[in-house]
């Protein structure tokens, strides 16, 4: 090689050779977002966390990036799909529910973890005390077990006679587990029989209802990844079997639950973005206190009638009917007393109401009900009073709408 030539390639790789440096010096830092469900299932969280980092400065593709690893419903894949996170070398993993947060903690003591949804942290092990969470494992808890006993309040609401109380439950979540014991101790309490039909995954669905025949007048469905991605089939073995059922989020509700009570998950999931933010730019998940839910909602169905749907673009056109809005109206004033006795919550109605200055006899929906083809409920249950004054259109702090 010649001199000249020589000296050229030396003095072409000392130039390259800072911007190679700089590059490796700009690389952004890595999520490791790791779904419970599906992209489609938990878009709205999904969509709700990368909104808020990019109030916080960071944008995908250009300060940030994001792998994203789904687990579709089955917990036995948490393991495998943290592991090959650990070996893209991620900054901060990012996870929902006790059963991956276990597996994340197992797989890695050093890169941080954020929990955007968690029941019990402190019992299932995950952290040490909320106030001081110590190791690399912080986040949000969903206070699952909590809410158990608020929950069977508004069955026995809905249905006053309630004697026999069904809870589906995937009882090889540990935090599935403690939210049993816990719709057990209160059932017992109010004098209810229970009966448990466990399900592990998706082919137990079909076989748990058809136990569950004609030995429960409602159903408590415990809150698990497996329920998550599988809720609209569950939705549909629910009203195939007559059974009210009560689950713990508004997605359930908007997949044919009849309704729901517990956080705003993709509230969670937006303020789980600030605590990566604040892992970013230095902070250690030691020193992050786990932060509990400011909200908790109660949803449910508009219509959840046996009403007959076979009128198509049609029938899904018209109008709510006047039994549609009074059983609206009758779900609100349990809503308004749920919140009076437990002020320390702010407790969102989610769909927009309509009241009118009237006295009327609500029939309380029961498994026998059913919406006649003329619009008229026809239920065998017992009526109520409920008065309320005029308020025109309105809603409590958010407005879903809910397909009919």
């Amino acid at each position: 090689m010649k001199r000249r030539e020589f000296m050229r390639l030396i003095g072409g790789a000392a130039a390259a050779w800072p911007l190679v440096a700089r590059a490796q010096q700009v690389k952004p830092p890595t999520i490791g977002f790791m779904g419970e469900s599906t992209p489609e299932g938990q878009r709205q969280w999904v969509a709700a966390f990368v909104q808020r980092l990019g109030e916080r400065g960071w944008s995908e593709g250009r300060n940030l990036a994001i792998e994203y690893r789904w687990a579709g419903g089955r917990n036995e894949r948490f393991a495998e799909l943290v592991a090959e996170l650990v070996r893209l070398k991620v900054d901060v993993i990012v996870t929902q529910g006790t059963p991956a947060v276990l597996a994340a903690k197992e797989a890695t003591s050093i890169i941080p973890v954020v929990f955007a949804i968690a029941g019990n942290p402190v019992a299932n092990g995950l952290v040490a005390s909320l106030s001081r969470p110590g190791g690399n494992v912080t986040g949000l808890s969903n206070q699952t077990a909590e809410l158990a006993g608020k929950r069977i309040e508004l069955l026995r609401e809905v249905i006053p006679d309630l004697r026999r109380l069904a809870i589906m439950a995937n009882v090889d979540n540990p935090s599935v587990v403690l939210d049993v014991r816990e719709v057990q101790s209160v059932a017992h309490t109010l004098g209810l029989d229970v009966i448990t039909a466990d399900i592990r995954r998706t082919a137990d669905f079909a076989s748990a209802f058809a136990a569950l025949a004609g030995r429960a007048d409602a159903l408590y469905i415990a809150g698990d990844p497996l329920v998550t991605t599988n809720r609209v089939r569950l939705a549909i073995l629910a009203a195939g079997a007559r059974l009210a059922t009560i689950l713990g989020n508004r997605e359930n509700v908007v997949a044919g639950g009849l309704m729901s009570y517990g956080p705003n998950l993709a509230d969670l999931h937006r303020r789980a973005a600030d605590f990566v933010d604040k892992i970013l730019r230095g902070a250690k998940p030691a020193d992050l206190p786990v932060e509990q839910p400011d909200q908790v909602r109660f949803c449910h169905q508009p219509d959840h009638g046996g009403r007959d749907r076979t009128g198509g673009a049609a029938d899904a056109a018209r109008p709510r009917r006047r039994g549609d809005r009074v059983r609206i109206v009758l779900l609100h004033c349990i809503c308004r007393l749920v919140a009076l006795r437990d002020r320390s919550q702010r407790l969102e109605l989610c769909p927009v109401l309509e009241t009118h200055r009237t006295r009327v006899n609500v029939p309380i929906w029961t498994p026998r009900s059913r919406m006649t083809r003329s619009g008229h409920l026809d239920s065998t249950g017992p009526c109520v009073h409920v008065a309320t004054p005029h308020r025109g259109r309105a809603c409590l702090n958010d407005q879903v709408r809910h397909r009919t």
